[in-house]
């Protein structure tokens, strides 16, 4: 297994980050990578677009409102894994809050450098997606 993570401070209450991002379908209202969010079977499975109109299916594992925090896995997506679970987690700093997106995979057709590097680069660009957002809004 190969595991990835970014990490995101910010000024900004826990609560109001996780109110953006701690809804299973609302990678579209932070991350510009996933345009689409579409939710089924009682909001446990999650249907992305990438903008290449690749399809990323992915199903909701744990969901922690009062933790801020859920996991995942994907089901279905155009990356070089199997295995692949993650975590979004939004934490109560003094300074404000941490956000932490992480994975741990195995890489199929990929080295493990080359798996981790995607993913990191995945997670640090969305964190960075979501200080913009946070800093228009």
């Amino acid at each position: 297994m190969a595991t990835a993570s970014a990490t995101l401070e910010l000024p900004i209450p826990a609560d109001v980050v996780w109110n953006l991002i701690g809804g299973f379908g609302s990678l579209p209202d932070w991350l510009p990578y996933i345009p689409h969010s579409e939710l089924s079977q009682g909001g446990r499975i999650r249907t992305l677009a990438n903008p290449n109109g690749d399809a990323i299916v992915e199903r909701l594992i744990a969901f922690d409102h009062v933790g801020r925090s859920y996991s995942y896995a994907i089901l279905k997506a155009p990356f070089p894994v199997v295995d692949y679970h993650s975590s979004l987690h939004v934490l109560e700093t003094e300074a404000g809050s941490k956000v932490v997106w992480s994975g741990v995979f195995t890489p199929a057709g990929s080295s493990d450098a080359d798996a981790i590097a995607l993913f990191e680069g995945i997670y640090t660009e969305g964190l960075r997606s979501l200080a913009r957002k946070m800093e228009t809004n």
